[in-house]
């Protein structure tokens, strides 16, 4: 914590969902936080209009064409102005900076992850990727520079909560999802699903790749393979259960039979806020969860033959190795291109196993050999796009 009290934070991907809503966040306790730095890819005018309202010092447009837009535009507010991700991972050795956010969407935010923890660095993480990609070097990583790695998602924010306090291990994670969009939706009418049905999540406001995740239930299948890295869990410890209401953001069973359960309304501020203030609450703005007008709650187990992307997931974690990493880039380029229109949405499950049987095996993958799976497996997935499935 600074001189001034206040807890100096980075967001990495600002004016994304996450993002935005941290700062929103951030608005409510002006006198808790101070920003130091705002990154986005491209999207530089809502950038522009960040930095000008909460003042940071520095600011990153990775996309570095659009450098001498936002640097005109912050002159007069003497901001300083970088481009490129290399900026971003430069400037996580920002003496003033105690936390950094990242919730950079896809494999893109591993590498300021892995300079923010060299530096040791408190992080809140968003990005899901991360940990499947190479979770197996990150919390070794994490744990040599004592910096702390607290979740973002709902789920895992829900389980950590659970365990403060707790001096034994749990005997079981208990995963909950809202099941997306297509969850009672037929198999026989799944090829015929457009990006604009699937972008409508009955639940949560996301971007559109976690969107999209969701309702092919790979969201749940990485939110797994993270439980298995942040907790320290075997796979087989770790249970996924649909939960329609998304009340019960997840659990966790000890061995005595107790299970512990966190509840709220849907809010991803509530988890982005904890992280970023832990181990203190803060009052939020939000609708307050009524057990009157709730109901009740509904559960169900989840159903691998019509969202077959979980089980890929489950799978690719138990071989282990750089398999995540390949499958993690497999699925952003099928989102990318289903969004695209190039693709059905029955294709992205296909195309993630085809991806996995041709990209190379590495057992025990350094960052090096992380970098360059994700090439491979994104080169194959696009040319078996580009061949086998295209429309």
């Amino acid at each position: 914590m600074a001189k001034d009290g206040k807890r100096h934070i980075a967001i990495l991907g600002s004016t994304g969902s996450i993002g935005t809503q941290a700062l929103d966040c951030v608005a409510q306790h002006p006198d808790l936080f101070e920003v130091e730095l705002l990154t986005a890819n491209n999207n530089s005018k809502l950038l522009i209009e960040q930095a000008i309202r909460f003042k940071p010092n520095n600011v990153v447009i990775c996309n570095e064409r659009l450098y001498e837009e936002v640097a005109e535009a912050l002159k007069p507010h003497y901001v300083k102005v970088f481009a490129g991700i290399g900026s971003v991972c430069d400037l996580m050795g920002c003496e003033e900076l105690d936390m950094v956010l990242a919730a950079m969407v896809g494999f893109s935010g591993l590498k300021p992850v892995v300079a923010a923890l060299e530096a040791g660095k408190a992080v809140a993480l968003a990005n899901k990727e991360t940990l499947v990609a190479a979770g197996a070097l990150i919390m070794p990583l994490a744990a040599r520079n004592n910096a702390p790695v607290i979740p973002v998602d709902s789920e895992h924010s829900a389980i950590f909560q659970c365990l403060q306090g707790e001096n034994v291990r749990p005997e079981k994670i208990i995963l909950t999802g809202s099941g997306g969009a297509f969850l009672d939706t037929p198999a026989s009418e799944m090829e015929g699903i457009r990006p604009s049905d699937a972008l409508k999540h009955p639940k949560w406001n996301m971007g559109a790749k976690v969107t999209i995740d969701s309702s092919t239930l790979m969201n749940k299948g990485l939110e797994f393979i993270e439980a298995r890295w942040l907790f320290d869990m075997a796979p087989r410890d770790i249970e996924v259960v649909i939960h329609p209401e998304s009340v019960i953001h997840s659990m966790v069973r000890f061995a005595d039979g107790c299970v512990m359960a966190q509840l709220s309304n849907p809010d991803m501020r509530l988890p982005i806020q904890y992280a970023l203030t832990y181990p203190f609450r803060q009052s939020l703005e939000c609708r307050k969860l009524d057990f009157f007008e709730l109901g009740a709650l509904h559960f169900r187990k989840p159903d691998i033959g019509r969202f077959p992307c979980l089980g890929i997931a489950q799978a690719a974690l138990e071989k282990g190795g750089n398999a995540c990493c390949a499958m993690n880039a497999a699925n952003e380029e099928a989102v990318a291109a289903f969004l695209q229109e190039k693709i059905r949405f029955t294709d992205i499950p296909c195309i993630i196993t085809d991806t996995l049987e041709k990209c190379h095996f590495i057992e025990k993958p350094d960052f090096e050999a992380i970098y360059s799976t994700n090439f491979e497996a994104r080169r194959i997935a696009s040319e078996i796009i580009g061949t086998k499935y295209s429309r």
